[in-house]
């Protein structure tokens, strides 16, 4: 539903004015003032309106008596259909903007990856930036659908060349000790709900199964004995021994949260499962 447009709005963007005059004046009745009213609704969003609907009659009413057409002829505009197509491929022209081709939904892709996703996660801050930089760089914004798509594939590439950077930091030995942690547990079988679990107060070797099964258990409610197993967790991920700083770059830590639910829910079996090894050195962050 379109929303209410005060005065003030009305005249400040609304408002025909230069060669916007120049562009309506070879057109009459209901082309005339649908014509002007896509011209200044792209002016205004950048972009066409999706509909009547989406215009306020406050502004059909306004561009209306500028052009000197009754409010009511709108009705006979065609919103589809060659002269409506015509129309939009002008106000582009006139703008100077373009619709968005394959490469250009590419090169918005790499933007977002390289300039918002690596510190903005939330896809509809994303949406603004993208928007944004659409309107700069003379674009038209594709179908809501498509939008949707490129801040996916914005968002994905932004995680696979953050992970890339902070896994290229962690050292060979590093990588084989996650390794050799993760295969241990698959091979011992720490899919068994109970099986595996480590009492730090009863001993234990400290590798394999029992740490990799204690460090994804729940912690349980608070008590002497669960504080006694984070603290033995805390030590045993300590003993990794990942590089100092390795999660200091911006945007690192959200990163990290969004990855370490799916990996802790996996067990050792499906890390370990010949794609162990590669998986730790691709996402380092699921163990901080």
């Amino acid at each position: 539903m379109a929303r209410v447009v005060d005065e003030d709005e009305l005249i400040d963007r609304w408002t025909l004015v230069g060669d916007e005059l120049g562009e309506v004046a070879g057109k009459r009745g209901a082309t005339r003032l649908g014509f002007a009213i896509l011209l200044k609704f792209y002016s205004c969003h950048g972009r066409f309106p999706l509909g009547r609907a989406e215009v306020p009659d406050e502004v059909i009413a306004y561009v209306a008596r500028q052009v000197e057409v009754s409010a009511a002829d709108l009705g006979f505009y065609e919103w589809s259909g060659r002269t409506f197509e015509y129309h939009r491929a002008q106000i582009r022209t006139f703008l100077g903007f373009r619709e968005c081709t394959v490469a250009d939904a590419d090169k918005l892709t790499a933007w977002l990856a390289e300039h918002v996703c690596r510190k903005e996660r939330q896809p509809e801050r994303v949406r603004e930036e993208l928007l944004r930089h659409c309107r700069a760089e003379g674009i038209e914004p594709p179908t809501p659908d498509r939008v949707g798509r490129i801040i996916g594939s914005g968002l994905r590439q932004a995680e696979q060349k953050s992970m890339s950077r902070i896994s290229g930091r962690v050292p060979p030995v590093i990588v084989s000790r996650l390794a050799a942690l993760v295969e241990a547990a698959g091979e011992d079988g720490d899919d068994v709900e109970d099986e595996g679990q480590v009492d730090p107060s009863e001993g234990g070797d400290g590798t394999g199964v029992d740490v990799f099964a204690a460090i994804r258990r729940d912690p349980g409610n608070v008590s002497l004995k669960t504080i006694t197993t984070e603290v033995f967790k805390l030590e045993a991920i300590r003993a990794v021994g990942l590089p100092e700083g390795l999660f200091a770059e911006r945007g690192a830590v959200r990163l990290l949260g969004a990855n370490i639910g799916g990996a802790f829910g996996c067990s050792g079996a499906r890390l370990s499962n010949g794609s162990g090894p590669a998986l730790l050195a691709d996402r380092p962050s699921y163990f901080p």
